[in-house]
Formats: C-alpha cells, sequence, structure tokens
C-alpha cells in the first residue's frame, strides 16, 4: 500500500491461521530493521519541524481521520470562527489533486497542497519542505490535514503539538477498537458529521465512547458538524486553550485579535 512506510503487502508477509483467525506478520527480520530505520530518521526530522513551530510560537495541528470523515469541511468552519483572532494556514496532504488546498485559499487563508504519490501518509520531511512556502511569522495556528487513512499516518511524527482525530458518524462506533494504534495517539477525538445522528441508527455515540476508553486513551470526544455551527464551540474552545497554554509555556503574551488577518 505504502512505498516507504514498510506496510506494503507484497513479498513481505505471511498468514498465521490459529483458532480460526488469520494474522500478518513479517516473514524477514529484515522489515523490521528498515521501518526502525525509517522512524529514526523521521523522527529526527520532526524534532527539527517542533523547534520551527516553538521557536514561532505555532500551534500545529495533525488532522487525521479515514477518507471521507469531513477534515476540510471542519477546517472551513473553524477559519470562519476563528477568523480575526488567530492567522491560520494549512498543509493539505492527498495521493493526487489540489482540490482541497483551493477550498482552503478560497477562505483566505494560506495553503500548501502536499500530494504524496504513492505513500499513504504525509511525513516529517514532506512537512519541513511544505512549510518553507509559508512566512512562519504570520501563523499562530497551522493545521495539517494528513491523507485519509486511519492506519500509517498514526506512526509517523511530524512535529505537531497535538493529535485530532475525526471519526465520522457514518463509519461505525467501532473505529476506535478496529484502529487502536490511531485512537491511542489521539489528543481530541471529534465526531463529525453529527447532524446526520438524527437519521442513522447504527451509530452509538455512547459505544463509541466506550471503544475509546477501553483502549487507554480517555481523551475528550466532542460531537462536531461543520453545518451547525454552534456544536463547534467545544472544538474553538479546546484550541483555543491548546494555543493559551503553548504561549503560556514559551513565556509570551498570546494576541488574540489579528486585524489584518484575512
Amino acid at each position: 500500500m505504502c512505498r516507504d512506510c514498510g506496510c506494503s503487502p507484497t513479498g513481505q508477509i505471511h498468514i498465521h491461521r490459529q483458532e480460526g483467525s488469520a494474522t500478518i506478520a513479517s516473514s524477514s527480520p529484515t522489515s523490521i530493521e528498515l521501518t526502525h530505520g525509517i522512524l529514526h530518521g523521521n523522527d529526527q526530522q520532526a524534532r527539527h519541524n517542533r523547534e520551527h513551530f516553538q521557536a514561532r510560537g505555532i500551534l500545529a495541528v495533525n488532522l487525521m481521520s479515514a477518507p471521507g470523515a469531513g477534515k476540510t469541511s471542519l477546517l472551513e468552519a473553524t477559519i470562519d470562527e476563528l477568523r480575526g483572532r488567530y492567522r491560520i494556514a494549512v498543509l493539505e496532504g492527498d495521493l493526487e489533486t489540489d482540490n482541497d488546498a483551493r477550498r482552503i485559499r478560497a477562505k483566505g487563508v494560506p495553503a500548501i497542497q502536499i500530494t504524496t504519490g504513492q505513500a499513504c501518509h504525509l511525513d516529517a520531511e514532506m512537512v519541513h519542505e511544505a512549510i518553507h512556502g509559508l512566512d512562519l511569522s504570520e501563523i499562530d495556528v497551522l493545521f495539517i490535514e494528513n491523507v485519509g487513512n486511519l492506519v500509517c499516518p498514526a506512526m509517523f511524527d511530524l512535529g505537531q503539538q497535538a493529535n485530532v482525530i475525526l471519526l465520522a458518524v457514518t463509519e461505525g462506533d467501532d473505529k476506535p477498537a478496529k484502529y487502536p494504534v490511531m485512537f491511542r495517539a489521539a489528543d481530541l477525538v471529534l465526531l463529525s458529521k453529527c447532524d446526520l445522528l438524527e437519521v442513522l441508527d447504527d451509530f452509538s455515540v455512547a459505544q463509541a465512547i466506550a471503544h475509546q476508553r477501553k483502549i487507554g486513551n480517555p481523551v475528550d470526544m466532542f460531537e462536531v458538524s461543520a453545518r451547525r455551527r454552534a456544536s463547534l464551540a467545544p472544538w474553538i474552545a479546546w484550541l483555543e486553550a491548546q494555543a493559551v497554554s503553548l504561549a503560556s509555556r514559551n513565556g509570551r503574551d498570546l494576541v488574540h485579535s489579528h486585524p489584518a488577518a484575512k
């Protein structure tokens, strides 16, 4: 599936069948060494990215989800809510097209599209190259919209301060149980497209929360809808609290109003 994270299914796996289950495992110890080497290099670059962000007081938020969970729609609504108070920029990750970046730019916000080709996630080097296309001195909050995927993105530190996972109510409430690596990495989980709950009978918010707690990560889980702006209030408050905390750690006052911000 991915050209550089070690999850390719060709030639490097075999199946264990035991008690009616099939488990995929590496067929060679060299694949473990290769993955370790890739992640080590990525982590070094991520530390460098984090230094860039911290030196300038930028809150970097890594948005992750399955495809179609509503990340870009949420960003559009979030930009409207934060307009004039915070200077925002966005990095958009997709295998192909710049459709999402164009949507963000239409909101008057700088956006860099990262097209990954065959890679099913962003990595720290991609982010590092992309931020050189931005004026970091003019950014308070940087959103990194990762490639739609509930597996590989969780493995790669990008230098962000926070991981936010979207779980659309159209996906199924058991996703935290099925994809525990992703949901254990979350600093916040947003149950997106919650305006559809009134017409769905197969998604339980309580069950989604229970699955999240069961994997050992008791983070907040907010119900949000980009179509219903009032529902975004807890998400916006969480973002502002993160920004204030970062400013406090950096020993500076956070400027809440930017009249020139578009």
